[in-house]
């Protein structure tokens, strides 16, 4: 008879002269099946968030060299990859992306790879993947990612204010989303101007493509005939066009599930995760800052199925005791719940449910440790 449940791989973070961190990332990965997943010519998009900037809570580029080395191995030809965010911020398109990214340490001869941001110099480019879901019949996926032969979500597992934590689910499936795609996630309304701030310049007319914006003393989006893209919101040099955040925590769980379904498209065998419990911080690293972590650190896993890893790393997190004087308001001790104990009215189980509805995996799961 099959397992029942799903395998996930545990690495403390306990090391010594004999056994580096670097070593059992590399163990971690060959267990997970890397070797198995990818072969000589794949081109494998490594699926990370760089930071914003003023953020240092996102992975060590150090780390990350480890897995492009274990990728390289089989190879296959990683690169490393993200998507131009939706918010106006120091990642909004790929000029500044790039800029922010190597800042942050992510230059090639640290992490031994190339960098591409996957949806274009603004977010516009994106392939349509058929999934068949409640919210959506197809989703908007970044192209270079939809393009690939294979992907390892690489991710910080940390609180998060709209899922309650973001981990492998929310990398791929907000993650790997165009600006399209993720304002369709976020909202159910068009974007707005904020007239204190518009000088007219018309970019965001130039921008638009179904002339949904007309320039008068300020600009005005014509809500009956925005189609949701986003784009005027990258091309403001003002920053004045503000996401309308309508949709509720629940939906956007929902939804964000049935993206990474699309993510996972076509590569369902040729994908790997890895989730850092490390510095778990109350916020997700889009701020320009990151608080003090909630929990002491954990360790790293790594699995080929994004649900039992996010439940894992869910249940890891809750297992141990809070930190004192961090933003958790409730849920300190033991078995306690760290999400709801930072955001109280976010049930971060429904993306869970969600992406195993959808056939993403399975939230029962057994740990190895090694």
């Amino acid at each position: 008879m099959p397992n029942p449940k799903s395998k996930v791989f545990f690495a403390d973070l306990r090391a010594g002269s004999r056994r580096n961190l670097f070593d059992k990332i590399g163990e971690l990965l060959s267990l997970a099946g890397v070797a198995e997943r990818f072969r000589k010519g794949h081109l494998v998009a490594i699926k990370l968030h760089f930071g914003e900037k003023g953020n240092s809570s996102y992975i060590r580029p150090v780390f990350v060299r480890r897995v492009v080395d274990s990728v390289k191995e089989t190879g296959a030809l990683p690169f490393l990859t993200d998507t131009n965010t939706l918010y106006v911020g120091t990642r909004g398109d790929t000029v500044n992306h790039l800029t922010t990214a190597i800042g942050n340490g992510f230059a090639y001869p640290v992490v031994n790879a190339p960098l591409v941001i996957a949806d274009g110099l603004r977010g516009e480019l994106f392939t349509e993947v058929k999934v068949g879901g409640k919210f959506f019949e197809s989703v908007k996926i970044a192209s270079m990612i939809a393009s690939s032969n294979g992907i390892v979500a690489l991710t910080h597992f940390k609180c998060h204010e709209m899922t309650g934590f973001g981990g492998a689910l929310k990398n791929i499936g907000m993650g790997c989303a165009s600006r399209e795609g993720k304002l369709s996630q976020h909202s159910n309304l068009a974007p707005l101007v904020d007239p204190a701030g518009c000088t007219a310049c018309g970019e965001c007319s130039l921008a638009c493509p179904v002339d949904a914006i007309d320039i008068g003393n300020v600009a005005v989006i014509n809500a009956s005939s925005c189609i949701g893209c986003g784009h005027c919101i990258a091309a403001c040099p003002e920053g004045t066009i503000n996401i309308q955040w309508t949709e509720t925590a629940s939906n956007l769980q929902g939804k964000m599930a049935e993206y990474a379904k699309g993510a996972l498209s076509g590569k369902e065998d040729r994908a790997l995760f890895v989730n850092f419990i490390t510095d778990v911080s109350p916020a997700c690293d889009c701020y320009g800052h990151n608080d003090a972590p909630i929990v002491p650190d954990i360790g790293i896993l790594a699995s080929h199925d994004p649900v039992a890893i996010d439940q894992a790393s869910a249940d890891l997190v809750n297992a141990g005791e809070g930190i004192k004087d961090s933003a958790l308001k409730s849920g300190r001790e033991r078995g306690g719940d760290k999400f709801r104990g930072v955001h109280p009215t976010v049930d971060w189980e429904v993306q869970l449910d969600s992406a195993e509805g959808l056939g993403l995996g399975k939230r029962v799961y057994e740990i190895e440790k090694i």
